[in-house]
């Protein structure tokens, strides 16, 4: 007898003990019963007792069961109580020894969710279910590989792909191809590249069928890496795609799948730009080309100061670390990017606020006097009348006074943004105001240290660390200190004395510098003095919006009630003269 018909005969009995709860001597048989199931699937285990155990224990259940009076229909029918009780009482014996019986036969596996379930039967479903999806796109597939419009794009392509078997570009190129999916659909994308050949090999590589690689002078235009078109990734994106990296990385997995995980995730499944950049970045790195050197052919994409510390990464063998470094370098300064914006934004919104509801006053409420003004023949103050003459000012030119103030403020954005002399006038001017003047000193100090004291940590070399701030920063009065710094350096000066005795350089921050050339802790000292600053910066911030918001309210304040009272103080002769 196996394991499986001893189960079945001990539950039986048991069954049949416990049917007839009413009787205790049959209660208490029950329970020896049970003890001696768990010996007997105890004894299953030893094979060379089986059977002895089997035939002694079965044979004496079988003489125990065979005494008890047989059951009596009336008396079940009767006591519907005792019954259900007997029901549980059933079902509970039987819960039991099945229990017992699989906790000897599977173990701790018993509890394991994948065996509590038919896995067998969802198992085959879900085969099935694959098969059927499989089979479908298989079909697709095969209609799509038929189609004599995808027959010749294939043939013309491949003639393409012979002819130009040798030919590459200087420089990459938009290709707009058209493939299949493994999924059996037909997708069109652009790449940036150097050859039809290797666009076709990356493609192929990404489990792609290729039809049609093309390119053009109108694809390079609209969708290169050009000034006019080019993109550049926003701070957020870059802290986020620097952080991710560094994740997947530290979990194992290779560079590019983590260039190509992070494609689709901040791509969400769409076709666009950054698509498009991280192609090109996976196809680099298929070819053999180091990360640094991939993203440095991506254009103004990626910051340089992100290129050359992950060029001493790679020297080092750290890039992990780099990466959770830059994350948090950038992360820094978009925080006080923020901080500077949220401070200018408030004072910028009030006035544009307060000079919308002086021209209201003046262009819809002031007229509403003018007439009674005239009819009633009073004698109008200077004040009124300029306010009078300014409101039908405004009626007759407000369009044209809105039209020169835009053209206005575009001249002087485009002057700013491409005359260095003109920029350098603005910003000198702006730098030397009282409170925003040392706003922005000490945010390009906290940006200019916290910069340098990330190079100087990565061995980055010092001339490279000088070129690389001077392109972080704007503002062109610290370009120039940069430059001096490189011809100091050049003549075997101190880095310091580029600092000397500059205006637009703090003397405490001068001092440290100097202090940091002298004991060999440069970098430590150069993040010290970006964390000194920062703090100085962010309390500036808060003591300039403490200090603009009552200033603002107390200018509107004086501008909307000078006009009202201008207006209204000839109604009070007006009532003078009628009174008398």
């Amino acid at each position: 007898m196996d394991q499986s018909q001893l189960q079945d005969q001990v539950t039986g009995t048991v069954v049949n003990t416990v049917v007839d709860n009413t009787n205790p001597t049959v209660m208490a048989q029950g329970t020896q019963l049970v003890n001696s199931a768990v010996s007997n699937v105890q004894s299953v285990q030893q094979p060379q007792v089986v059977q002895e155990v089997q035939n002694a224990q079965v044979d004496q259940n079988v003489s125990q069961v065979a005494s008890p009076q047989p059951v009596q229909p009336q008396v079940i029918n009767t006591k519907k109580k005792d019954a259900g009780a007997t029901s549980f009482v059933v079902y509970l014996f039987q819960f039991i020894v099945l229990g017992i019986v699989s906790f000897f036969k599977n173990g701790t596996n018993m509890f394991n969710a994948n065996n509590m379930i038919d896995s067998g039967e969802e198992t085959e479903q879900q085969k099935s279910s694959k098969a059927k999806i499989a089979q479908r796109i298989e079909l697709r597939k095969q209609a799509i590989r038929n189609n004599p419009k995808y027959i010749e794009m294939k043939q013309a392509l491949s003639s393409q792909l012979a002819a130009e078997s040798g030919k590459k570009y200087e420089t990459p190129v938009v290709f707009q191809y058209t493939c299949m999916n493994p999924e059996g659909k037909i997708v069109t994308g652009k790449f940036n590249g150097v050859s039809k050949l290797d666009v076709n090999a990356f493609l192929l590589n990404e489990g792609m069928e290729v039809y049609a690689i093309e390119t053009s002078d109108y694809l390079n235009f609209v969708y290169g890496q050009s000034k006019i078109t080019g993109i550049k990734m926003s701070t957020k994106d870059l802290i986020f795609w620097l952080t991710q990296l560094s994740t997947y990385l530290k979990a194992g997995i290779p560079l590019a799948d983590a260039v190509r995980i992070l494609a689709d995730q901040m791509s969400h499944g769409k076709e666009n730009s950054k698509t498009q950049i991280f192609k090109a970045i996976c196809y680099e790195l298929s070819m053999g080309t180091a990360f640094s050197k991939t993203l440095e052919k991506q254009g103004n994409v990626f910051p340089s100061l992100l290129i050359n510390m992950l060029k001493a990464a790679e020297a080092t063998g750290d890039l992990e670390q780099t990466l959770d470094e830059m994350a948090a370098y950038y992360t820094e300064v978009n925080d006080t990017k923020q901080q500077m914006k949220s401070s200018m934004t408030y004072p910028i919104l009030v006035m544009v606020f307060a000079i919308g509801i002086v021209v209201f006053i003046l262009s819809y409420i002031v007229p509403k006097f003018v007439d009674i003004y005239e009819s009633a023949g009073v004698t109008l103050s200077s004040t009124t009348q300029f306010l009078i003459d300014l409101s039908g000012f405004l009626q007759n030119y407000l369009l044209l006074i809105l039209a020169v103030i835009i053209l206005v403020i575009v001249s002087i954005v485009v002057v700013y943004k491409n005359v260095q002399p003109v920029r350098r006038v603005m910003q000198m001017g702006v730098m030397h105001l009282p409170l925003f003047g040392q706003i922005i000193i000490y945010n390009e100090i906290t940006l200019f240290t916290k910069t340098f004291a990330s190079l100087l940590k990565n061995n980055v070399y010092i001339t490279e660390s000088i070129d690389i701030l001077s392109k972080v920063t704007s503002n062109e009065i610290y370009k120039e200190i940069m430059f001096n710094t490189i011809r100091n350096i050049a003549r075997g000066d101190k880095i310091s004395d580029s600092f000397k005795d500059q205006w637009a350089v703090p003397e405490i921050a001068y001092f440290m510098i100097q202090t940091g050339e002298s004991t060999g802790d440069l970098a430590n000292m150069m993040q010290k003095v970006s964390e000194y600053y920062a703090g100085l910066h962010k309390s500036m911030i808060n003591s300039m919006k403490a200090f603009i918001e009552p200033a603002m309210i107390g200018f509107i304040a004086v501008v909307v009630g000078g006009i009202l009272v201008a207006v209204i103080m000839p109604m009070f002769d007006l009532y003078e003269n009628i009174s008398m």
